[in-house]
């Protein structure tokens, strides 16, 4: 593995048990990711690029080959292990939000440092600086319910930036937004790629977005192909 590369996969394939068959939704997918970089998986619904980031996540587990993480076979990990590395090292970006409606903006973002162990004010004062890098400054105290749909995603990007992870990882990031408040999605969270020099990978069907990547590829019949 290259000391510049955060992420190997080596041959990764990924298989589901069907009704009447094996389905296989990867085959044989070598890739590596280095570091700091910003890169876009698209294909067709059903393509296989959910599964692909959640097991760069480690949300989900390889059916064969390997994924290396920091040089880390993501294989050899436990359960605590693996959610350890995910709190501390990846943070995540959905199409939905996940904000808990019965907290503050603020409080909700600084979820990841509680579960880290931080106290109560250092976790709300990591929150604070998350939400000013994102320009929410301004809505700390507000229950997520009055945000708007892109003031709640911007708050999901300060919640996932919060504890500085290596690596960002986002599912349709803008999907569940209208074309303008996908832009500004998408241009924050390049400027975040920049700023903080975290890797940055999205799975997106949103051409605009995968065009601000420095390199986009296409999952076709479970091979990735580079664009």
């Amino acid at each position: 593995m290259s000391r510049e590369a955060i992420y190997q996969l080596i041959n990764v394939s990924k298989e589901f048990d069907g009704p009447s068959e094996v389905v296989r939704v990867l085959r044989g997918v070598d890739l590596e990711i280095p570091r700091g970089e910003s890169l876009a998986i698209l294909g067709a619904s059903g393509s296989g690029k959910t599964t692909l980031l959640h097991m760069l996540g480690t949300l989900d587990t390889v059916s064969g080959g390997k994924i290396y993480l920091n040089g880390v076979d993501l294989g050899t990990l436990g359960d605590r292990e693996r959610a350890e590395l995910r709190n501390q090292e990846i943070g995540f970006v959905f199409q939905f939000h996940h904000l808990l409606p019965e907290f503050s903006t603020l409080e909700n973002v600084a979820m990841p440092a509680f579960i880290a162990g931080k106290g109560r004010s250092q976790g709300l004062r990591m929150a604070k600086e998350a939400l000013d890098m994102v320009g929410l400054a301004h809505r700390l105290e507000h229950k997520v319910t009055t945000l708007s749909g892109g003031e709640r995603q911007r708050a999901a990007i300060a919640r996932a930036i919060l504890l500085k992870p290596k690596v960002l990882l986002a599912d349709e990031p803008t999907g569940n937004l209208d074309e303008e408040n996908g832009s500004r999605i998408g241009h924050l969270l390049t400027s975040l790629n920049n700023e903080l020099g975290m890797t940055f990978i999205v799975v997106t069907h949103n051409p605009e977005l995968a065009a601000m990547m420095h390199r986009r590829f296409e999952l076709r019949s479970g091979e990735l192909y580079a664009q």
